[in-house]
C-alpha cells in the first residue's frame, strides 16, 4: 500500500497549528480563572506568592493564574501566546521543561528573595520564555534563531524596563527571577538541536568543486611539472657534486674551477698526442 504524499505547505500549516495549540490553551485557562474570580468573588489574590511564609508556597503554583485586572491579564496573555508558540515551534524537545522550570524556579526565587507582598500574575513565565528564546538564538548562531532573537527585541524590548523597581505595584522581582531562569535554561539546553531551522550554508573551495575527469591539458600540465621537478633534482645533484659550490658559478673563468670542469667533461675520442691533458 502506497503512503499518501502530503503537500509541503499543508505539513507546515499543521506544524504551525500544533505549535500554537498549547499556548492557546494556556491563555484560555488564564481567562477562565480570571472569569471565575470575578464572577464568584473568589479573591484569588490571597493565593499569590507571599515571600518566606508557608502559605506563600502555594502561590508558586497558583499565582500565574491570578491577575489584578483586565489590563494585567491582557498584558500577560499576548506574550504567553506569541512566545509560547515560538518556543514550541522552534524548541519542541525542551519546551515543556522550559515552561515548568521557569514557572517553579522563578516562583521559588521570588518566595525566597522578594519583598513582603502578594506577587501574582504570569509575568515571571513570560520573562523566562523571552530570555530563553533571545539567549538561545544568540548563542546558537543560526540565522533562523537569531531572527527570532531580533523579533523578541523588536516586540518586547521594553520588557527589560520591567526588571527595574520603577513602579511599586509591579513585581520586578518576578521579572528578574524569570529572566535569570530563562538564561540559565538556554545555556543548559544549548546542545539540544532546534526544529524547523535550515542548516547553515557551507561554501566549498574551488579545488574541491573541480572533481571532473582529467583531460589532455591536465596531462600536459602534469608532464611539465614532472619535467620541472626532474630538472630541479638534477640541479641539486650538480650542486652537491660540485666541490666548489654555487659561489663559484659567478666566476666561471676561475682557473681552479675551469680545470675541474675540464676533468669532468666526457671525452668521445682519446686525446691526440699534441693535446695537453691536465693532471
Amino acid at each position: 500500500m502506497e503512503e499518501p504524499v502530503h503537500d509541503a505547505r499543508w505539513v507546515e500549516r499543521r506544524r504551525i497549528f500544533t505549535a500554537a495549540l498549547m499556548p492557546a490553551m494556556a491563555v484560555v485557562a488564564l481567562w477562565v480563572a480570571y472569569a471565575f474570580d470575578r464572577v464568584y468573588a473568589l479573591d484569588l489574590a490571597q493565593y499569590g506568592i507571599l515571600p518566606r511564609t508557608a502559605k506563600g508556597l502555594w502561590g508558586i503554583l497558583v499565582s500565574p493564574f491570578v491577575h489584578a485586572d483586565l489590563e494585567h491579564l491582557f498584558n500577560n496573555s499576548t506574550p504567553i501566546f506569541v512566545l509560547g508558540w515560538m518556543l514550541v515551534y522552534f524548541y519542541p524537545k525542551v519546551s515543556g521543561r522550559v515552561v515548568a522550570v521557569s514557572w517553579l524556579m522563578g516562583g521559588l526565587w521570588v518566595w525566597a528573595t522578594a519583598r513582603e507582598s502578594y506577587h501574582i500574575g504570569a509575568s515571571g513565565i513570560v520573562y523566562g520564555l523571552a530570555a530563553f528564546l533571545f539567549t538561545s538564538g544568540v548563542i546558537r548562531r543560526q540565522r533562523g534563531l537569531m531572527t527570532v532573537s531580533l523579533i523578541i527585541v523588536f516586540l518586547y524590548g521594553s520588557m527589560w524596563w520591567g526588571m527595574l523597581p520603577l513602579i511599586e505595584r509591579i513585581s520586578y522581582e518576578s521579572h528578574i527571577c524569570g529572566a535569570v531562569a530563562g538564561v540559565l535554561l538556554a545555556l543548559a539546553y544549548r546542545h539540544v538541536p532546534p526544529a524547523h531551522v535550515a542548516p547553515p550554508i557551507e561554501f566549498q573551495d574551488d579545488e574541491e568543486e573541480d572533481n571532473g575527469d582529467v583531460g589532455e591539458d591536465d596531462e600536459v600540465d602534469e608532464a611539465g611539472e614532472a619535467m620541472q621537478r626532474r630538472l630541479a633534482d638534477e640541479a641539486d645533484a650538480a650542486d652537491r657534486s660540485d666541490p666548489f659550490g654555487p659561489m663559484w658559478r659567478s666566476t666561471s673563468t676561475h682557473p681552479m674551477r675551469a680545470r675541474w670542469l675540464e676533468r669532468q667533461r666526457p671525452r668521445q675520442q682519446p686525446p691526440a698526442e699534441d693535446e695537453e691533458v691536465w693532471p
